[in-house]
């Protein structure tokens, strides 16, 4: 049932990665249960994956199996409740949402990957989160597929670019959330929405492969207080006072350096860009480089928010 030898670059929006040794996309929940338990008889580790915008596949690929994760229906139960599969796009959530003029979504205009990905990494941009929008989470057992758990909010410990499913439910697969929206105008919507996407268009290096921001920005609270005033003027809300990872990294000189065929971007210095054919290794040795001068500087650990597999 599963598929060989299939290249990971054609999978990740940094079109980078080798191939993996076993490879299947699970389409509904059946799939995804019989798929799991055939790794488990083969004896193969797994890895789950949903959009591929956030991840940096090695150069060796993977030697197991990648299950894709596909589950993408949109249903709406009532005017202000959603039941979102894991695979769903952001933007089919976001067209889905215009369509029907439902609001409460607006701030993830341009956000790139599924509904699975942002809410195991509670992404979020201009002040929203994805834990805002989340009334329930249902997931399942990896290593039990016929065993299902489901969340309610709070149950899902979410904080900054974190939940539980990057801890000790990292072994669950989600399935599928409990969206909460509302009625509003749709073109109010839709204009909220775009004005977001030409944003990130105009500020982001989008015509190079990239995973988005490398790096999650620096919670003021544990910012050197030695260092503040180099930043007082830089500090955002997002959603809580933080210094960005972008300002760290240009001051330090990095705009513009570049390590084979990965550059750090000069549009959006929190951009690593595959420019030229970059290796894994390219953008690992940048995304080093990276660590080590902000905190020769600044004395802050920069935290990685890509997956490197």
């Amino acid at each position: 049932m599963f598929q060989r030898n299939i290249l990971l670059s054609k999978f990740s929006s940094y079109r980078i990665g080798g191939p993996a040794k076993y490879f299947f996309e699970a389409r509904n929940l059946s799939e995804l249960q019989l798929a799991l338990k055939e790794a488990e008889k083969i004896n193969e580790k797994v890895f789950i994956l949903g959009g591929g915008t956030n991840i940096l596949f090695r150069d060796e690929g993977f030697d197991g199996i990648v299950i894709k994760i596909s589950l993408s229906y949109i249903r709406q139960i009532d005017s202000d409740l959603l039941i979102v599969g894991a695979g769903a796009q952001i933007k089919e959530l976001l067209d889905y949402c215009i369509d029907n003029s439902l609001s409460g979504w607006e701030w993830a205009g341009g956000l790139p990957g599924t509904l699975g990905g942002a809410i195991r990494g509670n992404a979020g941009a201009f002040g929203g989160e994805t834990k805002d929008g989340i009334l329930q989470v249902i997931s399942l057992d990896k290593k039990d597929p016929d065993k299902f758990i489901i969340r309610n909010n709070n149950e899902c410990f979410f904080s900054y670019r974190d939940s539980i499913f990057k801890k000790s439910a990292v072994d669950e697969i989600i399935l599928e959330a409990k969206l909460a929206v509302k009625k509003g105008d749709k073109e109010i919507i839709k204009s909220a929405i775009e004005e977001k996407i030409n944003y990130r268009f105009e500020r982001n290096p989008m015509d190079y492969p990239n995973c988005g921001s490398v790096f999650k920005n620096v919670d003021l609270k544990i910012f050197p207080s030695k260092f503040l005033p180099l930043v007082k003027n830089e500090i955002k809300t997002d959603p809580f006072p933080v210094v960005p990872a972008a300002f760290l990294i240009s001051e330090c000189g990095l705009k513009g350096v570049k390590e084979g065929g990965a550059m750090i971007s000069s549009k959006h210095p929190n951009f690593i860009i595959n420019y030229s054919n970059a290796t894994a290794y390219d953008v690992r040795q940048l995304i080093r480089l990276v660590k080590e001068k902000v905190y020769d500087k600044f004395e802050v650990v920069l935290e990685e928010e890509i997956i490197i597999l």
